[in-house]
């Protein structure tokens, strides 16, 4: 027979029978903790009373069904055995009942504070007591918390738990973890003075002290106001006394115990806990306790900004990795760099660092080279790769000893002279063999029938192969040696901005540009002139998240291509009409030159197209980095699968990996908390395209005035621009309707003719240039993604600006002058709507060109 009450400490006392609450504190009770004693009324009690007049409960009614409740009086049986279990307690003893609900101090769930409980009950008032409560199951704030975690009305019961009230002359709430960060080895606790019921309700700002190593390692004394305290029928709020309101409630040493207290509770339930206790004559009690169900995941610190004060930069790095990486991607990017950058290899200082996820270069090393050899032009070589410093920046600098910089700058610019030799000599043949051998290791991969296996693949030739290609791109960057930088800079002086543009293009003319494969591909099959697998084959590992390994590429995509496919459609004006565009405005502009310097036309094709040709091979190579982080996709996709573990193994380092795949499961217990990471930074807005010093992604992005451009943790003023300027990235001058788009899967909002204006450009933005009518960025250089493509298509461009994003709406009408660098907000008519050709919402307006300055070659 189902009994109606049964002991506190009862073994029948489970979730069914007493509720959550009480069968915790039964649990508890029987582990020998420090409980009041007491007794529960049971579900079958309530269902028994219910059954009478169950039909009339209505769920939608409260009020109603209140009344139905107070109508009712309690079964003598039931009201026996109730009165019966209070007698074996202390006589006339003041009790705390308790509401006790079967979906109660569920992990999941907690419905704390959901339905009432009524505290210094005595005598016959129980009984009314016990049935308030079981009315509450019904109030409005319960049913709605049914509601919204999908639990039926039907399927609940209440319990009552009656305990002997603890006349606590304090009381509080105890973490077993801390629920703001996550932290489990940090015990949270809260104290004020008197009942517990301020403290629950949150009606006074109680004491905090936080436990961590078995010592206090933070506390902080509340202003406590309130205090609850009994009085005859039940409990008040009352003021604290002026002499308690700001004294701690406890000192260290009780601290201690109250939190050793909590961690005998989290060692009898294994999960963090949510703990209420009371101190009664000096001893601590245990009230409630339940599983912490809005613990925050705990995360981990991914920024190395907090290693110094140095200047950290997004540009061309952030360019190409936009994303928040996962660990296993920033395994593959930082074996990149490392070959790809001969000087990330030096002792010291890093120059690529994570922060907050993302990929930055550390300048400050740069800066203060160039300060020890006062060498002012490398600086103006830096930022027409990594963009602009703002004015008045003062850069920090790295302590560097005259002398050592000399001896390490001479040995470290001799072996890099040396690697790049080497690598020149093979660059053709890696770009002849590059694609079949990654082509060749995907069905290798697939092929994989263990761990093991794939482990010796890995490292016999997928990491081979991306070294090798990491190798080849720095030996494709440096082959120019000054090219890239100094003879554009000579053209502009010689021929103005605007012709000097116009020759510089072509890497396109004479071999296929790498930087525009994607969209001549989607091009061509557009047009039929390719199959849909051999644009897969061609082009599938090109888009505008390529590095980041747990994203699937184009290739893999069908949706993706079909939605480029329909955006070509619209035009009117394709690639190829840009280009052949282009081609005949670099005739004219080379027409010009030759007549101006007929004797030394020869001479300076000769140097642009070197300088096409170091374009050119600079973007093969990276296109072929990219191909071979596919395939480390496919590599990753395949662990997944071979270990049972799928898209966990994104959060492993890849020296995890590889011991997972060889049994070594170790890496596994970090999941849980990096994927949080991962998630949490994933969250954040872009964060600024420059740092300077120690940088809190988190707090930042809580600021309302925080800026996009430019983060100094030294409260610097570097002042915010009015006005939109950056980098000439490729001239013309265009009015046009600004349309700011932050990711490119918003392109379709791009209409023919709009002017473009985004945070950064890589590969993956180059299908929506057809469209625009201009391109605007917060990031860039002049040998930035968006410049050379930009400059390749004919399409005026101003990038690095570091503010159109935030200074420029969406629907704006605007001025864009790429030769200038600049960017007018104009009044007047609202933006068109409908699809327009690009010259219907914008305005070509015709360039005023620079005059031509003396030619400045050497002779």
């Amino acid at each position: 027979m189902v009994k109606l009450v049964l002991p506190l400490d009862s073994v029948a006392a489970d979730l069914g029978t007493v509720g959550g609450k009480g069968a915790s504190l039964a649990r508890l009770l029987r582990a020998g903790l420090p409980v009041p004693g007491g007794f529960h009324v049971t579900t079958e009690a309530y269902r028994v009373f219910v059954s009478a007049f169950r039909d009339e409960i209505d769920p939608s009614d409260p009020v109603r069904t209140t009344a139905v409740f107070a109508r009712h009086d309690v079964p003598a049986r039931i009201a026996d055995e109730i009165l019966s279990a209070y007698r074996t307690l202390r006589a006339d003893v003041p009790v705390a009942v308790r509401s006790s609900a079967t979906a109660e101090d569920l992990p999941e769930m907690s419905f704390a504070g959901q339905q009432d409980s009524y505290l210094n009950v005595r005598g016959d008032v129980l009984l009314d007591a016990v049935k308030r409560c079981w009315a509450s199951l019904w109030n409005a704030r319960a049913v709605a918390y049914r509601e919204r975690h999908g639990v039926s009305h039907h399927d609940v019961a209440l319990a009552v738990v009656v305990q002997e009230l603890v006349y606590a002359d304090a009381a509080g709430i105890l973490f077993t973890a801390n629920p703001v960060s996550g932290a489990g080895e940090e015990t949270v606790i809260n104290a004020s003075w008197g009942l517990g019921g301020a403290v629950a309700g949150g009606r006074v700002t109680p004491d905090t002290m936080v436990v961590s190593g078995g010592t206090v390692t933070r506390a902080s004394t509340g202003d406590k106001t309130l205090m609850t305290v009994r009085v005859p029928g039940g409990t008040e709020d009352r003021p604290v006394p002026d002499d308690l309101r700001r004294q701690p409630v406890l000192n260290e040493a009780q601290a201690l115990e109250l939190a050793a207290l909590g961690a005998r509770v989290q060692q009898l339930y294994g999960v963090p806990m949510d703990v209420e206790w009371a101190r009664r004559d000096g001893a601590f009690v245990i009230l409630q306790a339940r599983p912490i169900t809005c613990l925050k995941p705990r995360v981990e610190v991914w920024n190395d900004s907090l290693k110094g004060e140095y200047l950290w930069t997004r540009g061309n790095f952030g360019e190409a990795i936009p994303d928040v990486m996962t660990p296993i991607t920033w395994s593959f990017v930082r074996l990149f760099i490392h070959h790809a950058m001969s000087e990330s290899a030096q002792p010291g200082v890093d120059l690529v660092g994570n922060i907050g996820g993302r990929c930055y270069m550390n300048l400050s090393p740069v800066y203060s080279v160039a300060a020890v050899f006062r060498a002012k032009r490398w600086l103006d070589a830096v930022e027409d790769v990594f963009g602009r410093i703002p004015p008045g920046l003062d850069v920090p600098k790295v302590k560097l000893l005259r002398w050592k910089a000399v001896k390490s700058g001479v040995r470290m610019a001799i072996r890099a002279r040396r690697n790049v030799r080497r690598n020149v000599k093979g660059l053709r043949a890696f770009l002849a063999t590059a694609r079949q051998r990654c082509e060749d290791l995907h069905p290798r991969i697939a092929a994989a029938r263990s761990g093991p296996e794939l482990a010796d693949l890995y490292q016999r030739e997928i990491e081979p192969h991306l070294v090798t290609a990491s190798r080849m791109l720095e030996a494709a960057n440096r082959q120019g040696g000054r090219i890239l930088v100094f003879t554009r800079d000579r053209l502009r002086r010689t021929m103005g901005e605007s012709d000097a543009e116009a020759m510089l293009t072509g890497a396109n003319a004479s071999g296929e540009l790498a930087s525009l494969g994607l969209l001549i591909g989607l091009t061509r099959l557009a047009h039929g002139e390719i199959t849909r697998d051999e644009f897969v084959r061609t082009y599938g590992h090109r888009g505008p998240h390529e590095f980041e390994v747990s994203i699937p590429r184009p290739g893999e995509d069908p949706g993706w291509i079909d939605a480029q496919l329909a955006g070509l459609r619209e035009l009117r004006t394709d690639a190829e009409t840009l280009l052949a565009r282009q081609d005949r405005a670099r005739e004219d502009a080379w027409a010009r030159f030759a007549q101006r310097y007929p004797r030394k036309e020869a001479r300076t094709r000769e140097r642009v197209r070197r300088w096409n040709d170091v374009v050119r091979d600079r973007e093969r190579v990276r296109s072929e980095i990219i191909r071979a982080f596919w395939v480390l996709r496919a590599f990753v996709l395949r662990a997944g699968e071979l270990t049972g573990h799928g898209d966990d193994v994104f959060y492993l380092r890849l020296e995890e990996l590889l011991d997972l795949l060889r049994g070594n499961p170790a890496g596994l217990e970090r999941v849980p908390v990096r994927r949080a990471t991962h998630e949490q930074y994933a969250a954040l807005p872009p964060y600024p395209a420059l740092i300077v010093g120690r940088f809190d992604p988190v707090r930042w992005a809580a600021e309302p005035d925080r800026r996009a451009d430019l983060y100094d943790a030294r409260g610097a003023a570097v002042p915010v621009s009015d006005t939109v300027s950056g980098f000439p990235g490729a001239p013309g001058v265009v009015e046009g309707i600004a349309r700011v788009i932050s990711v490119p899967e918003q392109g379709d909002r791009l209409q023919p003719g709009e002017i473009l204006v985004t945070t950064l450009i890589n590969v993956g933005w180059t299908p929506m240039f057809p469209r625009a009518a201009a391109v605007v960025t917060d990031m860039g250089a002049p040998l930035s993604h968006a410049s050379i493509v930009a400059r390749e298509l004919g399409i005026p461009a101003v990038v690095g600006t570091g503010n159109a994003t935030r200074r420029l709406r969406d629907g704006d009408r605007v001025r864009v002058d790429g030769a200038r660098g600049t960017v007018e907000l104009l009044t007047g008519d609202p933006a068109p709507t409908g699809d327009q050709p690009r010259t219907g919402d914008s305005a070509q307006v015709p360039p005023a060109r620079n005059a031509p300055a003396p030619y400045s070659g050497r002779r």
